[in-house]
């Protein structure tokens, strides 16, 4: 017999309101699970009282909090956690450096801050260091594996790296005299001579090295979205003024990678620090006259060639000016320009007897000096040069010239006499033997700027060029 069916309104309350539960939970819980992984970086993530503290767990815990995924971060020594990151599916690397050996590694999301690496030596050692090359001829050199900086090093040829586990460790053998200089970054540097005992007075900054940018960086197996998500985060952690507090908090600088970070050199009259400490120079202008008519106001880095040039080339959302737009370079960025036409020239000392009509005259010198990154330095490789002598300063260079150390010089016609003024000689003193080429000279972002900010920055330009004030720059620069 059919039992009867009774309703009760309490049954479907409670029904009702389990369903709800269990649907918001579902709402607030992130689709994707995550694995965090770091290691002891102090001031960028570390342990104190038994908890993770740093620069980079505080941004970790309000992204999570944003979005709802749950925090847990395990902490291991830096070779362990940065093998698993590249085989957990899940698993995302914090502070990581972003380079070019690591770009194709993983996925990114930042930056959140970055470093100046540099070398550092006892404050008895008198060595004075002008170069990479200076740096490859002393005994030993301490580094962590599979640190960026290692990396880096090695790409450049050095062979006298020897292994330290720790920062601590590093500054340890070094005070010890055991290894002769230590490369470590300008924040971490103090923290870890802390932890000895030490402060950063008990060593000497002998030269800067390069600028990383520290990011997220996640395992290629997670979604794009994923990181998407955070990167939306951190620009507006960035935005509403929360990196910049945290910044100043844990690393005791405000100097923290802005949405769109601009570097150039030291080039005159292009671009240069004048006696005030102000960056200037006809580029630099331009620069500054785009920003002011889109409402955008971020500083402007003056750093080495070659250091720009990499962080452009390997960072997404970096603006580096001013570059000669070749063929060479014509698909690793995005393009704002032209701002201006330049010839290079092999330049001869005056009185040397060295004459040049041909490439060929020039590929049968015994030196021709070059700068690295430079275009015409990418050029005269195509061209299959040989005898090419190259440095990172062109100043550097150019007295090399004058020494006659080398035959020749390349360089621009607009930047060489300031260049030759800065060490005190004068541009009648050098012949430009034989012209290169001639270019126009941009503005560069790198490949994965938002094309709508590459956009913006054309037609700011373009408008400049079509009232008075592009000719009023060049006037006061260039004339």
């Amino acid at each position: 017999m059919k039992k009867p069916y009774f309703f009760n309104p309490l049954l479907v309350v409670i029904f009702i309101f389990l369903f709800s539960q269990c649907h918001e939970k579902t709402e607030n819980t992130y689709r994707y699970e995550l694995q965090f992984l770091t290691e002891e970086y102090k001031p960028f993530n570390y342990t104190e009282n038994s908890a993770l503290t740093g620069l980079a767990p505080e941004i970790l815990e309000k992204i999570c909090s944003n979005l709802a995924i749950q925090y847990n971060v395990e902490v291991l020594p830096w070779n362990e956690a940065y093998g698993q990151a590249q085989n957990s599916d899940n698993a995302v690397l914090f502070s990581t450096a972003l380079n070019a050996d690591r770009k194709d590694l993983f996925k990114w999301a930042g930056p959140i801050a970055k470093l100046e690496w540099l070398f550092y030596s006892t404050v008895q050692n008198q060595d004075v260091l002008n170069s990479l090359d200076d740096a490859k001829k002393v005994a030993e050199i301490g580094v962590i594996k599979d640190y960026a900086i290692e990396q880096y090093l090695l790409n450049k040829g050095f062979t006298n790296l020897v292994e330290c586990t720790s920062q601590v460790d590093g500054f340890d053998r070094l005070l010890k005299g055991e290894i002769d200089l230590f490369p470590s970054d300008n924040i971490t540097a103090e923290a870890a001579l802390q932890e000895l005992g030490k402060t950063i007075y008990s060593v000497s900054n002998k030269m800067i090295i390069m600028t990383d940018m520290v990011y997220f960086a996640f395992n290629k197996n997670i979604p794009d979205d994923v990181v998407a998500d955070f990167q939306y985060e951190i620009d507006r952690l960035k935005n509403d003024g929360t990196l910049k507090t945290l910044t100043q908090k844990y690393l005791s600088t405000s100097d923290y990678p802005e949405t769109i970070q601009i570097y150039t050199e030291q080039y005159p009259p292009l671009t240069f620090r004048n006696s005030s400490g102000q960056i200037t120079g006809f580029g630099s202008d331009i620069v500054y006259e785009i920003m002011k008519r889109n409402g955008q106001f971020f500083d402007i880095t003056l750093s080495s060639w070659s250091n720009g040039y990499e962080l452009a080339l390997n960072n997404p959302n970096v603006c580096l000016f001013t570059m000669d737009r070749t063929e060479i370079r014509e698909n690793l960025f995005q393009w704002v320009g032209p701002i201006g036409t330049n010839t290079t020239w092999f330049y001869t000392k005056a009185g040397s007897g060295i004459t040049i009509n041909s490439i060929d005259d020039a590929k049968n010198l015994v030196s021709v000096g070059t700068v690295d990154s430079w275009f015409s330095n990418q050029y005269l490789v195509e061209l299959g040069f040989s005898n090419l002598v190259a440095n990172s300063d062109p100043a550097v260079m150019a007295q090399k010239l004058i020494a006659g150390e080398i035959d020749a010089f390349v360089c621009t016609g607009v930047t060489y006499p300031d260049i030759l003024k800065s060490i005190g000689y004068d541009y009648s003193e050098v012949d430009p033997s034989y012209s290169l080429m001639s270019s126009d000279y941009y503005i560069a972002f790198s490949k994965n700027t938002s094309q709508v900010i590459v956009g913006q920055w054309q037609s700011a330009l373009d408008a400049i060029k079509s009232d008075d004030t592009y000719s009023a720059i060049v006037n006061k620069w260039l004339k």
